[in-house]
């Protein structure tokens, strides 16, 4: 089964997606707004994970930080820990980046699929319970 990707924005968000993970039994991603490197910072965001993670310690999570376009906070996630990074970067300047992050036993993300964005969500937990419920095969 594919993993549901959520997008999450803080604590509570993290909690609800792993509480619905751990119910549905559904591999969950957790994925930071765009740009989060930016406006929150990687040590805030793997910080953020951890503890939502000490409280699901039975749930797998992907954790993924969103950097925008600066390869410096990529490489800046990947020093703290992050497991897998989106970048929008191309060419050498990616492939650099990709050899980099491997070399941390980390991933460049670049997964397209449907995500479920709790940014205005009322009900993140009925949200997240009913994105992992989805049928898999369906999209969004």
């Amino acid at each position: 089964m594919e993993a549901a990707t959520v997008i999450v924005h803080h604590l509570e968000h993290a909690r609800a997606a792993l509480a619905a993970a751990a119910e549905t039994d559904v591999p969950i991603v957790l994925r930071s707004a765009p740009g989060a490197a930016a406006t929150v910072g990687a040590g805030f965001f793997a910080a953020l994970v951890e503890a939502a993670r000490a409280e699901f310690p039975d749930v797998p999570v992907k954790a993924v930080l969103d950097c925008g376009g600066d390869v410096g906070l990529a490489l800046g996630a990947l020093r703290v820990g992050i497991q897998a990074i989106r970048v929008e970067t191309s060419g050498e300047t990616r492939t650099r980046l990709a050899d980099i992050a491997d070399q941390c036993d980390a991933e460049l993300d670049e997964s397209s699929g449907p995500v479920l964005d709790l940014l205005d969500v009322a009900d993140p937990a009925a949200a997240c319970r009913a994105w992992l419920a989805r049928d898999p095969d369906r999209p969004g």
